[in-house]
């Protein structure tokens, strides 16, 4: 695996995020690969950029994925021996020349070339309606209490600076959960289109975390984090899956109702059934 599980567990608890986990051979990568272009020709990229939403739960292929052993292997090391899989999601940034129509332009937004020089107002208005994520923790969206959510993201594509790879800061999940409030810049990807007030983020402490394909980072529910634009030529392109132990339950929002109709038992046994009510009868 390229990490001891006490290592794994060590790093989580003080850093709140583990990075440059290794899992999949070339072989299952490109496979997986294929896999997603076959749904991009299906579905187009406008709907897989974001809207492949538990499809877990209909391709064998990417049930495979969430209960690949060695990514197994590093969440039980983490969360324990009962694991329940509450969610997935794929998540691609396209390269800027495919970026047409973004936030109301109807200009298509060139590919940044090298050398281009510096940026005049209207490149700089372009990039900034391009697709990104503000800094936010994804406790904010769950609704759950009784244990940690574990997000994964394992990097179908390298992903790097120029094309919006993830930033942390580090130890922020010992912070407990911060106020959010509606962003106000355009292009956040997030689904209720929240942000961290920036006077509460510590962006002085950020750090990236790189990937290349077939690698995977982790983090904790708590950690702030958040991603840029993708402002190179290059798709980012990435499998989302939360995890939670399976003692972990769901609390209710009035102003946000959640309901989880994804769960899978992916480790383990769930003796507690706090999902069950969840699921729609059958």
């Amino acid at each position: 695996m390229g990490f001891e599980r006490t290592e794994v567990k060590t790093l989580y608890e003080k850093q709140g995020y583990v990075t440059s986990i290794p899992i999949l051979s070339p072989e299952e990568l490109q496979e997986a690969r294929d896999a997603f272009a076959e749904l991009e020709r299906t579905f187009g990229e406008d709907y897989t950029s974001y809207s492949l939403h538990n499809v877990h739960m209909k391709y064998d292929w990417v049930k495979a994925l969430t209960k690949h052993p060695r990514v197994l292997e590093v969440i039980t090391a983490v969360l324990g021996p009962d694991v329940l899989l509450l969610d997935s999601r794929f998540i691609c940034k396209y390269p800027v020349s495919k970026q047409s129509k973004i936030q109301g332009s109807n200009d298509i937004i060139p590919h940044n070339q090298e050398n281009e020089g510096q940026k005049n107002e209207s490149d700089q208005e372009s990039e900034d309606r391009l697709p990104y994520v503000a800094w936010h923790q994804d406790m904010k969206y769950w609704g759950l209490d009784g244990g940690p959510v574990v997000s994964v993201w394992l990097a179908l594509d390298d992903s790097q600076e120029e094309n919006g790879a993830l930033q942390v800061i580090p130890g922020s999940h010992f912070s407990g959960l911060l106020p959010h409030r509606q962003a106000k810049r355009v292009g956040n990807m997030l689904s209720v289109n929240q942000e961290i007030p920036d006077e509460l983020v510590e962006k002085e402490k950020a750090l990236l975390c790189p990937l290349l394909a077939g690698q995977m980072s982790i983090h904790d529910g708590l950690l702030v984090h958040a991603s840029d634009p993708n402002t190179s030529g290059k798709r980012r392109c990435g499998f989302v899956i939360r995890y939670v132990p399976t003692a972990a339950y769901p609390i209710q929002d009035p102003e946000r109702p959640r309901r989880f109709l994804a769960t899978v038992v992916v480790s383990g046994q769930d003796k507690y059934n706090h999902f069950s009510s969840q699921k729609p009868e059958l």
